[in-house]
Formats: structure tokens, C-alpha cells, sequence
């Protein structure tokens, strides 16, 4: 009789944010140096556990389509210094968007790895958050390493936003101040698998 009522209560808790992101930017303290990187950092941390449905927006003429792709994030890792979001595309699940905490810095990761595991050539790359960012939006531009391994990578910036609301997680990437590439996934829906 008691496990009924503790079975809706979970349930019901399991469907989309309702509560305002301030709310849960105080479960972790202490990783960042800036305020808003760990704001942003715990924002992103509230949705792990969950998994979501991507659509391409935008993609400049520099690169294939993605539009008729399935893709999907998948919020898995988030320890206390880093968050690891598995990000698939079709059949192709070897791409990993990674949130470290980096010697007090937020920093920004692109993981890819072969079949059996190894890194492929070039992965890894991304860079730091900048002071510019919010509790819901912070820009990484490239790093020197980003800029060794992808050509004309240097000019790389990515900004990885939620909405206030908590409906959308944008990823974006723009190359020498020209938009390049933009994905935003419905949070609102969260798969079950």
C-alpha cells in the first residue's frame, strides 16, 4: 500500500523542469573560479540522467547537412569536475561533448573515438569558457591545441546554451565570426530508452 503512492511521486518527478535553473545552481560550489562557470556548469549537471532529441537549425555551406540525421545527447557522466554528454548521430556514436573543470577553469572538450576505443586523430579539441558567459550560455573559444589540430580551427568559437526555461540545449559553432553549424535539442521531451 505505502509503494504506490512513493511509485507516482517518482514518476511524476520524472517529466520536464518546471522549477527555475536558479534553483539548482547551488549543488556544487567551489569548482570554479567564476561564479557563473559553475552556475552554468550546474545548470547543465540538473539534466543528467536524461537523454534528448536533436534538430540541425542551421548549417552554412562549409560542411554536409545533418538535417535528415537522427541525433541524440545523452546527459550521462556528471561527476563533481566534469560532465560527459555522449552525442550520437545515426549510427555514429563515437562523439563525446565534454565539461571539465580544469585548474579552476571551465573548459570544453570534443572527444572522438574509434570502434575500439582509441582516440581518432585530432580529438580532444575545444577550449575555455571566456568571461562573457551566463548561468545559461557560455562561449569557448579554441585553444592552441584546437588550432594545431583543425585547420583554421583557431578561429573556432563554440556556445553551448540552455534557455531560462529549460526547454532547449543549443550547441553552436562559429568560425572566424561567420556561423557555421547550430543543433538545438527539445528538453521539454526527454527520451526513454
Amino acid at each position: 500500500m505505502f509503494i504506490l503512492p512513493f511509485l507516482l511521486f517518482g514518476l511524476i518527478n520524472c517529466g520536464p523542469r518546471t522549477q527555475p535553473a536558479e534553483d539548482f545552481t547551488e549543488s556544487q560550489t567551489g569548482l570554479f573560479e567564476s561564479e557563473t562557470h559553475q552556475a552554468f556548469f550546474n545548470n547543465l549537471a540538473s539534466l543528467c540522467g536524461q537523454s534528448f532529441k536533436g534538430d540541425q537549425v542551421y548549417r552554412s555551406h562549409h560542411g554536409e547537412s545533418w538535417s535528415h540525421k537522427k541525433m541524440i545527447m545523452y546527459v550521462t557522466v556528471c561527476e563533481e569536475d566534469h560532465i560527459h554528454i555522449p552525442f550520437h548521430v545515426d549510427d555514429d556514436h563515437s562523439r563525446t561533448w565534454m565539461f571539465l573543470a580544469e585548474d579552476g577553469q571551465l573548459r570544453f572538450r570534443h572527444q572522438h573515438l574509434h570502434d575500439d576505443g582509441t582516440h581518432e586523430e585530432g580529438s580532444m579539441y575545444g577550449g575555455y569558457a571566456d568571461d562573457k558567459g551566463t548561468p545559461f550560455i557560455q562561449y569557448f573559444p579554441a585553444d592552441e591545441y584546437t588550432a594545431g589540430v583543425i585547420e583554421d580551427g583557431g578561429g573556432n568559437l563554440w556556445t553551448v546554451s540552455i534557455d531560462e526555461e529549460f526547454t532547449t540545449f543549443s550547441y553552436r559553432l562559429d568560425r572566424d565570426g561567420e556561423k557555421r553549424f547550430e543543433i538545438v535539442f527539445d528538453l521539454t521531451s526527454p527520451l526513454i530508452e
